[in-house]
């Protein structure tokens, strides 16, 4: 499978808390809910293009505990990310956990990069990542993303968990998507490409 980390942004980095107030408060946030006015309908259906893709999920805990807290109780058989979350395998990476007791859910422990290599190797079409910053960051060091999703919205929350740390692995990336949407959301895909090139910039003539 594919390998896929989507998720929302924004223009200052931030992925903490995005849909909701009390969505994620850990370490005090308190500016949760910031897509929420911007959140369109080509957004959704953008969302709903990414879900049509997935063969199964790959979340870190504390998005999984979000996911699993909200998900279940969407019970609506039209609804594709519902149906796609609940009904597909997801394995959550944690050395906390005890139990995964979601459907179809189970723990990836261990060494993480690893197992998660071997995920891949199972045939399907996509492997999905969404929010999960922390593992989002490991596998990044660990050269096994595949392609990045980035909505980035037109707002700058401030304070809040980023999904590229301050200091990591160099990668270069190939746009392969991008669009716009009504309310100003940028939606970028990209496909790593090895490490990027560094240089100096020539004086101008």
């Amino acid at each position: 499978m594919k390998l896929t980390v989507t998720t929302f942004l924004s223009v200052d980095g931030v992925m903490q808390g995005p849909g909701g107030p009390d969505e994620d408060r850990s370490d005090g946030f308190d500016r949760g809910g910031w897509v929420v006015p911007l959140f369109d309908e080509a957004t959704g259906q953008f969302i709903t293009e990414v879900f049509e893709k997935a063969d199964a999920f790959l979340l870190g805990r504390r998005t999984y505990e979000i996911f699993a807290e909200y998900w279940p109780k969407v019970t609506d058989v039209d609804d594709l990310v519902a149906s796609r979350l609940n009904g597909l395998p997801k394995y959550v990476v944690s050395t906390r956990l005890r139990s995964a007791d979601w459907h179809n859910s189970s723990i990836v422990k261990g060494n993480i990069p690893a197992e998660v290599a071997r995920l891949k190797e199972i045939p399907g079409r996509e492997l999905q990542v969404h929010g999960s910053g922390t593992l989002a960051q490991t596998l990044l060091e660990n050269d096994l993303v595949d392609e990045w999703r980035l909505l980035v919205f037109p707002v700058i929350v401030g304070a809040g968990r980023r999904l590229f740390p301050d200091a990591g692995v160099a990668t270069g990336l190939r746009l392969v998507d991008s669009r716009m949407t009504d309310s100003g959301v940028a939606i970028h895909v990209y496909q790593p490409t090895g490490r990027p090139e560094f240089g100096e910039v020539p004086p101008a003539a």
